[in-house]
């Protein structure tokens, strides 16, 4: 299935990240949105409010973020693309559901323009602090992913991989982006609807009466069924056998969350996205993702200058963590150096992956603003002693 070419705004266009966003949902066929005002990420909500009515969609302004993501699950599983928009602490709000659609299965995406916390914090500056909290924040045993744009082209690109992503997997994708992305504005380019990669939802060929709504047939993802098509099936956030049905037995619950993990746990390699720089030969490897690694630039610059040999690992997709490639750069390497704008998050990744092979050293900011490159420029100093 390709969008409609009425769907898609083509061609070059001055958007800033928040726009570029609900462009890229549109153009992946997203046809529901259902979100609460909070700032920094209201322009997302307010470009899909002015152009669903142009190609069919429906957005609904929710009484809070829990009614927000409730409604979006709700949605999806009448075969409908769907999203939602936030900042941290409606992300919070939305943690239950969030987990809800993770244990149903439920495609959609969840934007989350990141700000400074906690609490309600700063509203309108920068921050980079949820970013474990969207692997590990609603409780149990499951696997996420998400994705950190750094530019409001990749806000747009990363919105159709987050919603490709989430109709291979069943799972719901975040998108990590932050104030600085969500409110920068650049030139962004739209190709034409047929140049798009789009993955449609894929509905079960299965008659309704051998259907099995969570029956893998050897796949880790089960096949789709659309609420109304004359399937009859139980969709719940308990734990369930492959009917559906609620199942309290301790080999169900193995089973349900094992496959809920491995779906994506095995599939790492696949959805794994990063960019590398200069890492042959490299002494030190600057670990960044979304506006950090826009604003490490001069940083990097200012070490080569010196002769440090510097190479740079951007993470496209931080969840599922790129372990694989962290483990095999640092036995290579003296040490990773991880600028983010909180006071040491995804650092411990990266530590917990070099396994003592490489040091690990944070360059940490509480927020309100973006690195000094000074401060990126003297921890690869420290890093290449």
């Amino acid at each position: 299935m390709r969008s409609h070419p009425a769907a898609v705004a083509t061609g070059a266009h001055y958007l800033d990240g928040d726009y570029a966003c609900g462009e890229g949902a549109i153009a992946a066929g997203c046809r529901f949105v259902a979100g609460y005002p909070i700032t920094p990420s209201t322009e997302v909500v307010e470009r899909i409010a002015r152009r669903f009515p142009m190609v069919g969609g429906t957005f609904i302004q929710m009484e809070d973020e829990l009614a927000s993501m409730a409604a979006v699950v709700g949605a999806s599983w009448t075969g409908t693309k769907a999203m939602t928009v936030t900042s941290g602490p409606g992300f919070s709000l939305m943690m239950e559901n969030i987990g809800l659609a993770a244990m149903m299965e439920t495609p959609c995406v969840v934007v989350n323009v990141q700000r400074g916390g906690p609490s309600t914090g700063l509203p309108t500056m920068v921050g980079q602090a949820d970013m474990m909290q969207a692997r590990w924040g609603s409780h149990g045993d499951y696997q996420i992913i998400a994705l950190c744009p750094k530019s409001p082209q990749e806000a747009f690109d990363l919105t159709i991989e987050a919603f490709n992503l989430s109709e291979r997997y069943r799972v719901p994708v975040l998108i990590m982006m932050d104030e600085c992305v969500g409110h920068m504005t650049e030139k962004v380019v739209i190709p034409p609807a047929d140049q798009l990669e789009v993955v449609p939802r894929t509905l079960t060929s299965e008659p309704p009466a051998t259907y099995l709504p969570y029956r893998t047939n050897g796949s880790a993802v089960p096949a789709f069924a659309r609420a109304g098509d004359g399937y009859r099936f139980h969709a719940t956030g308990l734990t369930h056998d492959e009917r559906g049905y609620p199942d309290m037995s301790v080999a169900c619950q193995d089973k349900c969350v094992r496959r809920l993990v491995d779906k994506i746990k095995d599939n790492a390699d696949d959805i794994a996205h990063f960019e590398e720089e200069d890492t042959d030969g490299a002494d030190v490897v600057l670990v960044t993702y979304g506006i950090t690694a826009r604003v490490a630039r001069m940083g990097i610059r200012l070490a080569r200058a010196e002769g440090i040999k510097v190479g740079v690992l951007r993470l496209v997709v931080v969840w599922p963590f790129p372990e694989k490639r962290m483990r095999e750069l640092a036995g290579r390497i003296k040490a990773f150096v991880v600028p983010e704008i909180n006071l040491g998050q995804i650092v411990l990744e990266v530590e917990r992956c070099a396994a003592g092979q490489a040091a690990a050293i944070p360059v940490s900011h509480a927020g309100g603003g973006v690195h000094d490159p000074q401060d990126i420029l003297e921890a690869l100093r420290r890093a290449a002693r």
